[in-house]
């Protein structure tokens, strides 16, 4: 395989910031886990915001990741991911698209 320095500016070697947002009034903690982080729960914690919803920024690389949101333990979809997929336990989680 040969590769050239310039490999490693191809967007699929790089990470951009994105932004997850849930909105839950009631949730006493949310966390954001998915393949990104090994569906880690104390990877991305995720912060309240004073008019209900919860947000994190992570960095994430070219391409589709599954994901969801813990709000207090539970698993909860993402209504605005891009659609829904199933993880390696064949749970409903939710999907989005970074390019």
């Amino acid at each position: 395989m040969n590769t050239t320095t310039n490999d490693r500016y191809e967007a699929k070697n790089t990470a951009k910031p994105v932004n997850f947002y849930c909105l839950t009034r009631t949730a006493q903690s949310v966390c954001l886990v998915g393949d990104f982080n090994g569906w880690n729960p104390f990877a991305n914690p995720m912060r309240r915001r004073v008019d209900g919803w919860w947000s994190v920024q992570v960095q994430l690389t070219h391409g589709h990741h599954r994901y969801c949101f813990l709000v207090d333990g539970e698993p909860t979809l993402d209504p605005a991911g891009a659609g829904i997929t199933r993880n390696d336990r064949n749970e409903p989680v939710s999907l989005i698209a970074v390019s």
